[in-house]
């Protein structure tokens, strides 16, 4: 067995770009600083294959990580066709939206002084009740404008949340008609004041009608890519879409902190996808485990330089 090209050690200086050392993590190819490089080439060429349908699946607490404004901004510069996300997501989406604020905390604090003075804890993120008061009030307001009759699917209800807020993922993916998925939204906030609203009225939302659509976009595709962050539910919804045509993603990147090794979907490997069919046996994919919020800033940052050029 031969060995391949030499690692180059990776030398940093004042004023690098984020492509730059990208670039040189490309040159030392090692780890998962080797797997970040390749996956900015591949999401760079997903990007750039003016035939591919891009689909962007959205997983653990991104938002109140500060995290939702790159998203927004993809949705924006036509980066992003297909949207399916988390419900918590959405649900920290419209908090941010109605002005509210994410706050820094300490996941070392006391979790029962926070319940007792009403703020809840993502990790080292904090969120004071009073928002879920605005939130429960949007939400209950918006709700009251539908009208009832015929079932809406979830990407109705969501674009309707979202031409209804001035900022954020949901009211851009609104103004740029990017249809959002959310098949788990019943486990969310959303979900929750939407089982409260139905309590004394008329509302349908059908889930499965969503199928019609994505379904339609997979089957109409030329070519198709994904960028994964995270696993989960929004990953799987993505990724067997293309189980029902004759052919699977063309370009995947996925973020993620999960094991392989523990058979969890979040952890599964994109070659493990070709198994299923989910990915075509040439397709360009790449795995990088780690923190997200890094990972995810840095991918896209050196990639949209690129894009600029």
């Amino acid at each position: 067995m031969q060995c391949g090209e030499p690692v180059e050690q990776v030398t940093l200086r004042p004023g690098m770009t984020v492509d730059e050392l990208v670039s040189a993590l490309s040159r030392a190819g090692a780890y998962n600083g080797g797997a970040l490089a390749r996956a900015a080439d591949i999401y760079e060429a997903m990007l750039r294959d003016r035939r591919t349908v891009k689909f962007m699946g959205l997983a653990g607490a991104m938002v109140p990580a500060g995290m939702g404004r790159i998203v927004s901004d993809l949705i924006g510069g036509s980066h992003v066709d297909v949207l399916v996300s988390t419900g918590a997501n959405l649900t920290h989406d419209i908090i941010e939206a109605l002005g509210c604020r994410h706050y820094h905390g300490s996941a070392s604090c006391s979790d029962v002084e926070l319940r007792e003075e009403e703020i809840n804890r993502i990790y080292d993120v904090f969120l004071p009740n009073e928002a879920f008061i605005r939130f429960e009030e949007f939400m209950q307001d918006t709700l009251s404008g539908l009208s009832p009759g015929a079932p809406l699917t979830i990407r109705d209800l969501l674009g309707t949340l979202g031409r209804a807020l001035p900022s954020g993922i949901l009211a851009t993916a609104a103004r740029k008609e990017v249809p959002v998925f959310c098949p788990a939204l019943a486990d969310s906030m959303i979900g929750l004041q939407f089982w409260l609203y139905s309590q004394t009225n008329r509302i349908n939302v059908d889930a499965f009608l969503d199928m019609n659509a994505l379904l339609t976009t997979c089957f109409e595709a030329e070519r198709a890519g994904a960028l994964l962050i995270g696993g989960g539910v929004p990953k799987n919804f993505i990724l067997q879409s293309m189980l029902m045509t004759p052919r699977g993603f063309d370009y995947a990147v996925q973020l993620t902190g999960d094991r392989p090794d523990l058979g969890g979907l979040s952890g599964a490997t994109l070659d493990e996808a070709r198994s299923w069919g989910k990915l075509n046996e040439s397709a360009r994919a790449v795995t990088v485990y780690g923190d997200a919020t890094i990972t995810f800033p840095m991918l896209v940052a050196a990639v949209m330089e690129r894009m600029a050029r």
